[in-house]
């Protein structure tokens, strides 16, 4: 961190700094017609001082390694954060005008098509999460030196996802991490809970671990005083508790409720509020000089291939054990592998990783949420995150789901447990819409491993493919199909039985899949030959071999899935093939499942051999 700049000169630049920010904010705001410029004033002072004041980094190069980093939690405020980037030089603050238009990736919030921006944000609640992930990364992988500064509204601190963040942050002593929180009392319909209690937002912050500062959010001095003290505080975060006004600077909406959201219409005005900001300028500042960061170590990043799977066909291997044993060849591997739990890791198997390489193992804990922000943090900073938990609780975390495919975020989901095929355990721990979940979002790769041969080569594939990647595992043991020389590609399918009198074309994966093969062995013992096909790859989907063996098999198709109807493995077949005509006959779970042992559920929920054959011999009658 750059020295407390105290001198009466610097701290007058530093305040015209502020000032140029809100003026931008409201110029932008106004020729956009929408936006947040209340927001962007409340935090002018302490982007001022962060940018100006605190902060390592290139102006003209937001990626330089070792720089100090900035979330911008409240991404409502975006117009403040692409204002301060061009006052420091990063592009013309003529394009500051260009806000919330087509052909401008200045969007009404921040996503990463800008290169100073790490994680997309606006949904509130995953800026502290996302920065945590940076921090881990620099403290305990890459060993930098870098801070990470994360500013947050107070209403969005009531987030559970926060206080999630709160405590793993405390628990990994991350002093290398800031918060901040822009306490300008006001939300976007009423008041805050706490509106000005500092107190109290101090009581709450200090009881979870963290040091805790109450400062003036619009004294610059105290400001810079703060970061100061925040920089030299270890073994735990800090979190700057700012009070301040919203539309600060501006007096016909400073501290006025009603304002959120609104931009200053343009004309008379915004012509008015604009006077008054230039009016606050002041003279006899000096210019700043921003602090560059200092050259981190070079850390390893080339990967190598991995041994081949240890399975023989034949032998029995749950495809979460496979995802187990493949992660932790890949952490051999790769250096840039890391891992994820949210306590389940003895269930999902990350424990062989954690134990082998516990510096790029982090546990969560059961705060899903964070563990999502987290793994989203840790791939901003060029780390390949594998992130493991049964697949229902992925449910929880969603929303971070959503705004990482946004980001385009290069981390890997891999959710175990899927099915009513679990058993014992109920309806609670079954995934069951998972599929459904990870295809909805654009970019989002979803893979459905059968056995611990294809589990292992797509834990590689999901490594090698740049952007989010989804990988179905189940629970239960099954037969080893394929030999360690298989190969396997996204989008690719395998063709397990065909000849050519087939009637039927059966698709399934998973513990369907085997389910299939069952079937297909009672009906060509009844005289009807099927063709079967494991469908590893849901998105992309093998189009190509589904509409062959459709078109081969008189157009008949039946999909075979452990998920409920909508959403699933047969929706995606149907999309691939519905369009050129092709009729797809779906089983699948479609009523809330029950406890049972999991041979009862898969017959019980009509997804078993017995179904199959009842199914194919209706479709081909």
């Amino acid at each position: 961190m750059a020295s407390p700049a105290t001198s009466p000169a610097m701290l007058t630049e530093l305040h015209n700094k502020a000032t140029h920010l809100r003026i931008e904010s409201v110029k932008a705001t106004s020729e956009a017609g929408s936006g947040h410029p209340s927001s962007c004033c409340s935090a002018a002072d302490i982007v001022a001082v962060l940018f100006f004041s605190v902060m390592r980094y290139d102006p003209k190069n937001p990626k330089t390694p070792n720089s100090d980093r900035f979330v911008l939690s409240k991404g409502h405020a975006a117009p403040l954060l692409y204002a301060a980037w061009a006052e420091a030089g990063l592009f013309p603050k003529s394009e500051l005008l260009k806000l919330r238009t087509l052909h401008s990736d200045l969007e009404g919030h921040p996503t990463p098509r800008l290169s100073f921006v790490d994680m997309a944000t606006g949904s509130l609640g995953q800026g502290l999460p996302v920065g945590i992930g940076i921090a881990l990364n620099a403290k305990y992988v890459d060993a930098l030196d870098h801070r990470t500064y994360v500013l947050m509204g107070d209403g969005e601190s009531v987030e559970g996802s926060v206080w999630e963040a709160a405590d793993l942050a405390r628990q990994h002593k991350l002093d290398n991490l800031c918060a901040i929180i822009d306490v300008n009392r006001l939300g976007q319909s009423d008041p805050t809970m706490l509106q000005h209690d500092m107190a109290m937002y101090q009581a709450r912050w200090s009881g979870f671990g963290w040091h805790a500062i109450v400062v003036d959010g619009h004294d610059i001095s105290a400001l810079v005083a703060a970061f100061d003290e925040a920089s030299r505080t270890k073994g735990k975060p800090t979190i700057l508790l700012a009070k301040t006004y919203k539309g600060k600077g501006i007096s016909f909406i400073e501290d006025h409720p009603n304002w959120h959201g609104k931009p200053i219409p343009k004309g008379e005005d915004t012509q008015k509020a604009l006077a008054e900001l230039n009016g606050q300028l002041k003279p006899n500042g000096t210019p700043v000089s921003i602090a560059k960061p200092s050259a981190p170590a070079p850390h390893p990043t080339a990967a190598t291939a991995l041994p081949p799977p240890p399975y023989k066909i034949g032998e029995a291997a749950a495809t979460r054990e496979a995802f187990g044993i493949a992660l932790e060849a890949l952490g051999g591997a790769n250096p840039s592998v890391v891992a994820l739990d949210a306590d389940v890791k003895n269930s999902t198997y990350t424990d062989k990783f954690g134990k082998k390489f516990p510096n790029r193992f982090f546990e969560n804990f059961i705060a899903e949420q964070n563990m999502l922000g987290a793994a989203a943090g840790l791939a901003a900073c060029g780390k390949i995150p594998f992130v493991a938990t049964f697949a229902a609780f992925f449910s929880r975390a969603y929303d971070f789901v959503r705004m990482a495919a946004i980001s385009q975020s290069n981390i890997k989901l891999v959710g175990t447990h899927v099915g009513v095929s679990i058993g014992e355990d109920g309806p609670s721990q079954m995934g069951l819409e998972d599929i459904a979940m990870m295809a909805a979002q654009p970019g989002v790769t979803v893979l459905y491993p059968s056995d611990g041969t294809c589990t292992y080569r797509l834990v590689e594939l999901a490594a090698q493919h740049k952007g989010m990647v989804y990988i179905r595992a189940g629970r239960p043991k099954s037969p080893v199909l394929y030999g360690a020389q298989e190969s396997f590609q996204i989008g690719g399918s395998k063709v397990l039985r065909q000849s050519a009198s087939d009637a039927l074309t059966i698709v399934g994966a998973g513990v369907t899949l085997f389910e299939a093969l069952k079937a297909y062995d009672q009906l060509k013992a009844a005289g009807i030959m099927v063709r079967v096909i494991d469908l590893y790859s849901i998105v992309p989907i093998d189009q190509t071999t589904l509409l062959d063996s459709a078109r081969a098999t008189h157009g008949r198709l039946l999909t075979v899935e452990d998920h409920y109807a909508h959403g699933g493995l047969g929706d995606a077949v149907l999309s691939a093939v519905g369009p050129e005509g092709i009729k797809v006959h779906k089983l699948a779970v479609r009523s809330i499942p029950h406890s049972g042992k999991p041979e009862e559920l898969v017959n019980h929920f009509g997804i078993g051999a017995g179904s199959i054959v009842e199914a194919a011999k209706q479709i081909i009658k």
